[in-house]
């Protein structure tokens, strides 16, 4: 297959999990900055401790995903849009320019100015990181049907079980906490 076609498990010159990655680092980044605002500007311990847990686990999975990119494209990470032929096509809608601190629209409603503001941090912090982990799920329940590494598509599975056990645990406390 030459460079450019289409086929199983590629996006124009690109591999699903090249496209993936790039996605992802900055997704990632997104939930990290929301995490450290939270570290400062939370209420509840719960929230705090969640907000330690997010940073901790997404931290470590950019630092894999960008050895493994090095190793396995022969190249860094590029930065999000920087020469590629992404933009999650298809259903994933994520075509967007100008992505203030990486997030932009692919935060699922995810507004770091808005955030940092906000009257009740906790609720607030809940309500955009619960769509901000929806399409975090979403994007790796995705790209794992195409991966075409087996640690990726492990890591991938691991992603959407835990964000979907972080959304749980976020829904409850919001009923809990705000009726």
């Amino acid at each position: 297959m030459g460079v450019g076609r289409m086929g199983p498990g590629r996006m124009g010159s690109q591999s699903m999990d090249q496209h993936f990655i790039v996605m992802m680092i900055p997704h990632h980044d997104g939930a990290i900055a929301m995490a450290d605002l939270a570290l400062t500007r939370a209420k509840r311990p719960e929230i705090k401790e969640l907000a330690k847990s997010i940073k901790a686990s997404q931290t470590r999975e950019n630092a894999q995903m960008r050895a493994w990119y090095s190793q396995w494209f022969g190249q860094p990470v590029p930065s999000w849009g920087q020469g590629t032929d992404w933009g999650w096509q298809g259903g994933m809608g994520m075509g967007h320019r100008g992505m203030g601190m990486g997030m932009g629209h692919m935060g699922g409603g995810t507004n770091l100015s808005a955030l940092s503001t906000a009257q009740d941090f906790d609720r607030a912090f809940i309500e955009q990181m619960i769509p901000h982990h929806q399409m975090g799920v979403m994007m790796a329940s995705m790209a794992q049907t195409n991966s075409e590494h087996p640690q990726l598509r492990a890591m991938q599975q691991a992603m959407v079980k835990d964000q979907s056990r972080e959304i749980e645990q976020m829904t409850q406390w919001y009923r809990s906490w705000y009726g």
